[in-house]
């Protein structure tokens, strides 16, 4: 695989490559360590094909790390209930919180029990994930849900209005800090308007910039301060009508300018049936529009081969974000528990 020239990273070092990869399965073959060695990924993300038990999870993320050689991030999409890569018996089970916040919208507890109770399930999650060498989980989960919205988002939500999404949110952002965990926002900028799974299809949202700007976006920028985000693979006629937010560099513009998330911004993952175009043509779009990372999920390792090929070493504004948020990891800058990014 032909090597882009390393850039200088934020330190004067060699920056990795801005992607995200995963491994096939629950140990790492000897073509995996020589490739993640190799392309020098920014990160990996687990999935349920790599988990089996904690011991066996401390190894695998520890020889991702020794792989690249550094302390580089791991993450994984732990919400609870549906999408949930740890599970029983090994690790704590959980209700869909849409259930939990739920009880609250019915009034049959008070909200203040709620925001405790979504803190203290997601400290245990992050204290879980640390103890097994994951330090970055792919929640909360801001999408304000609109009637008819597909399951694969439906039960994940926080509520039905967008100001309980932000502040429900925000207890889901304190209690990962508190266990040692950094969050990420999800889906930038909203996919609670969807009836289509971006798995499989790409959906399309006419709803007007002005309706956008009172609803989806507003649980976004409550939190536009934090240093991770996601995006989603949804074409926005209001913005742009011939990309996904994904590949859209007026989406992203939006992103930046108006939701006023400054942080570090990767793609959904790039392997998705959302999308067209070869993995090479998926992440130059998506880098060309203003992602600063490419996530790419399956394992597959032809086409971790194309998006290594296809993504430079981080450099510039894209590089300053990554080391950012890098260093915004609770464990590693006393974060964990004190709020200071839950402003």
């Amino acid at each position: 695989m032909p090597q882009a020239k390393p850039g200088p990273g934020p330190l004067g070092m060699s920056a990795p490559r801005a992607c995200i990869m995963a491994p096939a399965g629950p140990e790492l073959s000897a073509g995996e360590r020589r490739f993640f060695a190799q392309a020098d990924p920014w990160g990996f993300i687990l999935f349920a094909r790599n988990v089996e038990h904690p011991a066996q999870l401390g190894r695998l993320t520890a020889d991702l790390r020794a792989a690249v050689g550094r302390d580089a991030p791991v993450l994984v999409d732990q919400e609870g209930g549906r999408v949930a890569r740890l599970a029983p018996p090994h690790w704590q089970g959980w209700p869909p919180v849409r259930d939990e916040c739920a009880a609250a919208d019915a009034g049959e507890i008070s909200e203040a029990a709620l925001l405790d109770r979504l803190a203290l399930r997601f400290r245990v999650i992050g204290e879980e994930l640390r103890a097994v060498g994951i330090d970055v989980n792919c929640v909360p989960l801001l999408d304000v849900p609109q009637p008819g919205i597909h399951w694969v988002i439906g039960n994940r939500t926080l509520g039905e209005t967008p100001q309980a999404v932000a502040r429900r949110g925000g207890a889901v952002v304190e209690g990962c800090l508190a266990g040692g965990v950094l969050p990420v926002i999800k889906h930038m900028p909203g996919h609670g308007r969807t009836t289509l799974d971006t798995h499989h299809a790409l959906p399309r949202v006419a709803t007007a910039l002005e309706e956008l700007h009172a609803t989806d976006f507003v649980p976004f920028r409550a939190h536009a301060h934090l240093p991770l985000g996601m995006t989603v693979h949804i074409v926005f006629d209001a913005v742009d009508a011939g990309e996904p937010a994904t590949f859209s560099a007026p989406t992203i513009a939006q992103i930046r300018d108006e939701i006023g998330f400054q942080g570090c911004l990767m793609t959904d993952d790039i392997s998705m049936g959302a999308l067209t175009g070869s993995m090479t043509e998926r992440c130059q779009r998506a880098l060309a529009a203003g992602c600063d990372l490419v996530l790419h999920c399956n394992g597959d390792m032809a086409q971790m081969e194309a998006v290594a090929e296809a993504t430079p070493r981080l450099a510039g504004r894209a590089a300053d974000r990554a080391a950012a948020a890098l260093a915004a990891r609770p464990y590693g800058s006393g974060l964990a528990g004190s709020g200071s990014l839950n402003a």
